[in-house]
């Protein structure tokens, strides 16, 4: 890969470090959070949430001080436009974070001209480190993953997750039952950029969700596609983590997954 692959490798050794600091803040104040505020009915935010994202801004920033980063609690950094654009979710899965629900992660993810090239997703009690380069592979803890063989609907594993916005439920819900009557069983977890890799590492057979944020599914996205995945909007189309929704699958089941989608609108 050239030069290309020298910078991608630099990107990544800084997002790596990045990932670990924050899920040593996280791994510290697991349990301990006493600060819980609300950004809507649901939608919690923690002073882990805050200390981890201020440590990763933080330590991007310093290395790459002429990139854009676009961080989930607001913190600014860097340039506001560029070809470099940095996506974090310093805690996904907050609010099992905040019940003491070990299920949750650090996600960035590096775009450079509009393509996500660099992904990383740490679960820090878990000790699993995720991570991609585009063209390069997904990893977990340096060794190469892959995504499931499945091909029955029937035999598959799904995972999703319901949306924040209390309006947009009853269709959530819809969808998890038809697709909880077309395959072996669903899971909500509760933290999508996990989620999307256990799609890598062929835990899951596939994901969907809608109404996300850019830093819920840019990593967990590029790290299925490098498993050897695929991944699309609800309509089939090319997937962008600015629109909100995505399919997530081993190749095999995303023409059944698609279908489930469209017959419930």
């Amino acid at each position: 890969m050239g030069q290309q692959g020298g910078e991608l490798a630099a990107f990544m050794a800084a997002a790596l470090v990045a990932a670990r600091r924050g899920g040593v803040i996280l791994l510290d104040l697991f349990g301990k959070v006493e600060q819980i505020e609300h950004k809507g009915p649901i939608d919690l935010v923690t002073e882990a949430d805050r200390q981890a994202e201020a440590a990763i801004v933080g330590a991007l920033a310093a290395r790459f001080p002429d990139h854009q980063f676009i961080a989930e609690e607001g913190t600014g950094a860097g340039a506001s436009a560029g070809a470099y654009r940095w996506l974090i979710d310093p805690l996904d899965g907050t609010t099992n974070y905040a019940h003491g629900n070990p299920y949750f992660a650090v996600s960035i993810a590096l775009q450079h001209g509009g393509e996500t090239v660099v992904a990383v997703v740490h679960d820090p009690t878990r000790g699993a480190t995720f991570a991609a380069t585009r063209g390069g592979g997904a990893q977990l803890n340096d060794q190469l993953i892959r995504v499931s063989t499945t091909t029955d609907p029937a035999q598959a594993l799904i995972g999703t997750d319901f949306p924040y916005n209390p309006a947009y439920r009853p269709l959530a819900v819809r969808r998890e039952h038809a697709f909880a009557d077309a395959v072996q069983a669903v899971r909500r977890n509760g933290a999508t950029a996990l989620d999307l890799c256990y799609v890598a590492a062929g835990r899951f057979d596939g994901f969907f969700e809608g109404y996300l944020k850019p830093w819920d599914c840019a990593a967990g996205a590029l790290i299925v596609c490098e498993a050897g995945g695929q991944v699309s909007d609800f309509q089939g189309g090319p997937f962008d983590p600015f629109q909100g929704d995505i399919v997530a699958s081993n190749g095999h089941l995303h023409a059944a997954m698609l279908a489930v989608l469209a017959a419930t609108g």
